[in-house]
């Protein structure tokens, strides 16, 4: 999924203060598209954290009644320096990109897309025989230092651990988790210590799961009533916990059945740029990656609506430069938004002027 704020704002994106108790983050409505379209509720990042481990970007959308709209369609548009991960609770999506991939993803599979130094690609609802409804999470991320020059790469993960006891269902798509006595370890390949999982839990219910202490933690609530080491978190809010904690124990505290996603990972030690749909380390990895896009963009003309579905490939020539582009989208590939002139700006830290 792309960032499809016309205006968006340059976030430095560093590790937060860390104190104690529960930390909560409210979400903000972004609409997905246009004015038009679906909303999503966004709760990384923000001046107040913007990373947990090295998530950094938390997109919340649904339930939304697709069977009589297009659902979701985002034209094809780049990435660098992350991860896209998209986990579904109800619906479908179709995943296009540049490396060649052609993949449907549905609730309990995990689609994961790595950037590296430059990827594009198109999510869209599709056209025939897909669910009525809409209903997911989409997450970014980072990649360290390390990584950010690496050949892009997609991968699919159909079958995914899962243990179910006293109430709970937990299922983890990122990293490894502990869930009584029983170790869920995802195959998913990440460049930092991670973990991500859903958490479905029956009324009155209660899990308790072994982390690691060094990891920081947080709970994205989708439905129901529910605590999270003894704190409630509102219903689309996330609540954050610091390292430190060998367990934590999350709770249906209402009379319905609740559901949340579980993000953690070491502190990320890096400072990162977020701009758009980039990340790099300095202003100008950002303006020489949308620089390379546009110049991708201009050379390929807007659609024309002739485009095939399922077609992708490389243009002509694009294989040796970073970003390929998604062939047969009607609609054409995303513009940049205008950036403003970071050359000329020092770099600040959040909460500077």
């Amino acid at each position: 999924m792309s960032n499809l704020e016309t205006r968006p704002a340059e976030q430095i994106c560093t590790a937060g203060e860390q104190g104690d108790g529960i930390e909560l983050l409210a979400p903000r409505e972004v609409p997905l598209g246009g004015p038009r379209a679906m909303n999503v509720r966004r709760t990384i990042p923000q001046r107040a954290r913007s990373l947990v481990g090295a998530w950094c970007f938390s997109d919340h959308y649904g339930p939304d009644d697709v069977s009589s709209s297009a659902g979701m369609q985002v034209p094809p548009h780049p990435h660098t320096g992350l991860q896209t991960v998209s986990w579904l609770f109800e619906g479908e999506i179709l995943h296009r990109d540049s490396v060649g991939s052609l993949q449907r993803v549905r609730p309990g599979e995990l689609n994961l897309m790595t950037a590296g130094v430059g990827i594009s690609h198109s999510e869209e609802s599709p056209a025939e025989g897909r669910p009525p409804l809409l209903h997911g999470v989409q997450l970014w991320t980072a990649l360290p230092g390390a990584a950010l020059g690496i050949d892009p790469h997609f991968e699919h993960h159909g079958d995914l651990p899962v243990v179910r006891h006293d109430g709970a269902v937990v299922q983890v798509f990122i990293g490894r988790l502990a869930v009584a006595g029983e170790e869920l370890d995802s195959p998913a390949t990440t460049y930092t210590p991670l973990v991500g999982a859903q958490i479905d839990l029956e009324p009155g219910a209660e899990v308790r799961l072994d982390v690691d202490p060094a990891h920081e933690h947080a709970l994205l609530v989708d439905s129901g009533d529910m605590t999270f080491e003894g704190s409630a978190v509102p219903r689309y809010s996330l609540g954050y916990v610091a390292p430190g904690r060998s367990t934590v124990v999350v709770r249906a505290a209402g009379g319905a059945p609740a559901r949340a996603v579980l993000i953690g990972g070491l502190p990320f030690a890096e400072d990162v740029i977020m701009w758009w749909n980039f990340m790099g380390r300095t202003h100008e990895d950002i303006v020489r990656a949308r620089e390379d896009w546009m110049a991708l963009v201009a050379e390929l003309g807007p659609g024309d609506g002739s485009g095939s579905a399922g077609a992708t490939g490389y243009t002509d020539g694009a294989a040796e430069r970073r970003f390929g582009q998604v062939q047969g989208y009607p609609s054409g590939p995303l513009r940049a938004p205008a950036l403003p002139d970071l050359r000329l700006r020092p770099r600040a830290r959040p909460g500077q002027a």
